[in-house]
């Protein structure tokens, strides 16, 4: 589940997204404040789009935003004024984005301008390829996990790069959708004030 919020950038509506969907199978049915985007195909739903969200609840975050319980209130009040109580979400037990601390870097064995990382979680320590120039050892990153869905709506998955496993993503700022991302290529260096393993969007709205 990911859930992006930005009153400047498109006005006072939150946006969850629950499942990527084809293009060409999104519906949408819209009940007071709230759009609910569905699978043609299946009925299933991927999302919501809440118009006037600050209204349910007041909303101290912007760009993507960690699953706090006021924004989890603000959501199930939402869909439940709006009679959509029957399509309340359960919400992941497990932060999308978590602090990771790169353990070992190493170059690719066929591929220059790839990495070989060991990266800590807190609770697993991950083999992940990343291409990103500025990623090195002792540094404190972004990871999405197998399974996670970044804003662009791309699952994360486990895969080979050039015959080597890897099992998750070092994320850059504008992977994240965070605000005022630099346009350069490489990932988000974390400070040492993130806590490895701690739910990165908690701590990066603390901030």
């Amino acid at each position: 589940m990911n859930v992006f919020y930005n009153n400047k950038g498109i006005g006072d509506t939150l946006l969850v997204s629950l499942k990527e969907i084809e293009k060409q199978n999104r519906g949408t049915e819209k009940h007071g404040d709230v759009a609910r985007l569905y699978n043609k195909e299946n009925g299933e739903t991927a999302g919501f789009h809440i118009f006037h969200a600050s209204s349910y609840k007041k909303i101290n975050q912007t760009g993507m935003c960690a699953l706090t319980k006021d924004v989890k209130a603000l959501i199930e009040h939402a869909l439940t004024t709006n009679g959509l109580e029957q399509h309340i979400v359960s919400f992941p037990e497990e932060a999308s984005f978590v602090v990771g601390h790169v353990t070992e870097k190493k170059k690719h064995p066929d591929a220059d301008k790839l990495s070989v990382c060991q990266v800590d979680t807190g609770t697993e320590t991950l083999q992940i390829v990343c291409g990103a120039p500025n990623v090195k050892k002792d540094q404190k990153v972004v990871v999405a996990k197998p399974g996670d869905e970044m804003p662009s709506g791309m699952k994360i998955k486990k895969s080979k790069l050039r015959g080597v496993s890897s099992s998750g993503m070092i994320c850059s700022a504008k992977e994240l959708a965070l605000p005022d991302a630099p346009s350069e290529k490489g990932i988000l260096e974390l400070n040492d004030s993130y806590t490895t393993g701690a739910d990165f969007l908690m701590q990066y709205h603390k901030q």
